[in-house]
């Protein structure tokens, strides 16, 4: 199984102020309602599913890791529609499977005045070789060094 941490801090917004700016909208009389407009709460990005990348075996085996930054445009339907590399972990292999990954993530999307809107986060993605060394290295190990 890949090893592989990350950690994903994105802002969620409470549902309350929401919920309150509902209930009371269907307060006052009907005179009122018609000329004053609602108030809706913005919310943020919410991560909804953010499986880990793989960790590449040959890096995982060699202890390589790193961090790299992803610049990721959720679009309105909570799908990433861009995905660009801020900041490289030093490894492409691991940079390619972080961009990879989390194109496949799904997020509950920003919204303004209740719609939602594009929205631009920065993602970490931390690579942590894996303690002690997976059993598939030795295979590898003998592979890289056969003995004659």
């Amino acid at each position: 199984m890949p090893a592989a941490s990350y950690r994903c801090t994105l802002a969620t917004a409470s549902c309350l102020p929401l919920a309150a700016a509902l209930l009371l909208g269907g307060c006052g009389s009907a005179e009122q309602t018609q000329t004053q407009s609602v108030a809706v709460a913005p919310t943020e990005v919410a991560a909804v599913q953010t499986p880990p990348p793989d960790y590449p075996i040959e890096l995982a085996c060699a202890g390589l890791g790193g961090k790299a930054v992803l610049s990721v445009v959720i679009g309105v339907q909570g799908k990433p529609t861009e995905v660009t590399l801020v900041t490289s972990s030093g490894q492409p292999g691991l940079d390619a499977s972080a961009q990879q990954r989390v194109r496949e993530w799904l997020f509950k999307p920003a919204t303004r005045n209740g719609r939602a809107v594009p929205w631009t986060i920065q993602i970490p993605v931390s690579f942590n070789p894996p303690q002690p060394r997976p059993d598939r290295c030795f295979a590898l190990d003998a592979q890289a060094h056969p003995s004659g």
